[in-house]
């Protein structure tokens, strides 16, 4: 039985995944699918070794204090690849676990295909080269990365993104305000992260902006999805004690609702402000990370190592300014609760923005999850070129 190895790393990856097995199952039904793998891609068919949030770790302290468990999983793994090789492996996303594996599997004959293509053009340009040692091919959701992987000599193809195929081109907002519940009235929806870390950084600035807004706004209700239990757990403890008189629903998972009910998002960067995007909603992007880390940020742009300006995918994708940015000492509650306050209200400028946002789905709507699983399986010799 033709088998491939899948590895995913936290929700975006489990969501890459789904897409990928369901079009790969598709094309091949008798296929054996296994690796690490998230609620999404166990429902469309992979048997899991490990849960994806075991890979969810973020910045150089989270990588340090988990860095144990990480370990174990990784020689499970590769003691699994080396004992019954799969035809190809495929790793999504979380590079500093994935392109580690992929090494040591590509060294043993395993065709390797990394999905999501590491931000080299952004910082560290050197791991150019990891890449080209590891990777037989890389998918990649953005349009301009497979010109950057090709002038060094690696084979990038360019699938799109398959939230940009799942989200229509118009969302129906009066139908997720009737899901949710959600009254009259103006509607921010909040969204803290799907890791616990950016919860605890980013939360609390998030409630606190929500009882400045509800202060500001007659009739303002809020909307926040929660990725996990845990997740929301933390949100709830924080809205009741930053928070207690704003009028909010915080709801299990439905992100795609929680975005179409809103008239502008609250987000941390990420995955959100991609789907914030294709959804048509204005957007105000934060992010916070450890003093560490954000020393370290600093330090690497001061010597040229990190080159982008942006962080956001909006913003990055269209190659200026979209949407507000703010990061570190920026996310307070006022300057939030302002930048939310500007994008809100109709304005010759949200049309614009609204315009462009259309423009951009269409250059990722091509069917990412069939592609990337063509591009997968004919690596792999299991579908004819």
């Amino acid at each position: 039985m033709p088998r491939v190895v899948v590895i995913a790393g936290e929700a975006s990856g489990d969501r890459l995944g789904a897409s990928f097995i369901r079009s790969a199952l598709a094309q091949r039904p008798d296929l054996k699918i296994e690796g690490i793998a998230g609620p999404l891609m166990r429902a469309a068919g992979c048997d899991a070794w490990f849960d994806s949030q075991d890979l969810a770790v973020m910045g150089f302290v989270d990588v340090i204090r988990h860095l144990p468990r990480l370990l174990r999983i990784k020689r499970s793994v590769v003691r699994r690849l080396l004992a019954d090789p799969p035809d190809v492996l495929l790793g999504i996303d979380a590079p500093d676990f994935n392109l580690r594996v992929e090494k040591v599997a590509r060294r043993a004959g395993i065709p390797t295909v990394h999905y999501v293509c590491p931000s080299v053009w952004a910082w560290r340009e050197g791991r150019v080269r990891v890449l080209r040692k590891v990777c037989d091919r890389i998918l990649c959701l953005l349009p301009f990365e497979p010109a950057f992987l090709a002038q060094h000599g690696i084979d990038g193809e360019f699938v799109g993104h398959p939230l940009a195929d799942e989200i229509p081109p118009e969302v129906n907002q009066d139908e997720a305000r009737r899901r949710l519940g959600i009254g009259p009235g103006p509607v921010v929806t909040i969204m803290s992260g799907s890791r616990v870390s950016e919860v605890e950084r980013l939360g609390p600035h998030f409630a606190q902006a929500a009882a400045w807004l509800s202060n500001e706004v007659d009739g303002i209700h809020f909307v926040v999805p929660a990725a996990s239990a845990v997740l929301r757990g933390m949100i709830e403890s924080q809205f009741n004690a930053l928070a207690p008189s704003a009028r909010v629903i915080i709801q299990d998972s439905d992100a795609h609702a929680a975005i179409a009910a809103g008239d502008v998002v609250l987000l941390a960067s990420g995955t959100a402000s991609l789907e914030a995007m294709l959804s048509k909603r204005p957007m105000v992007v934060a992010y916070r990370v450890s003093p560490i880390n954000y020393f370290a940020a600093k330090l690497l742009r001061a010597i040229g190592v990190l080159k982008v300006i942006y962080f956001s995918l909006p913003n990055l994708l269209a190659n200026r300014q979209l949407v507000p940015e703010l990061l570190q000492e920026q996310v307070t509650a006022e300057v939030l609760g302002k930048n939310i306050l500007a994008v809100m209200q109709a304005s010759p400028q949200r049309d614009e923005l609204l315009v462009t946002f259309d423009q951009l789905q269409a250059q990722l709507r091509c069917s990412a999850g069939d592609r990337a699983a063509q591009a997968v399986l004919k690596l792999a010799g299991l579908l004819e070129s």
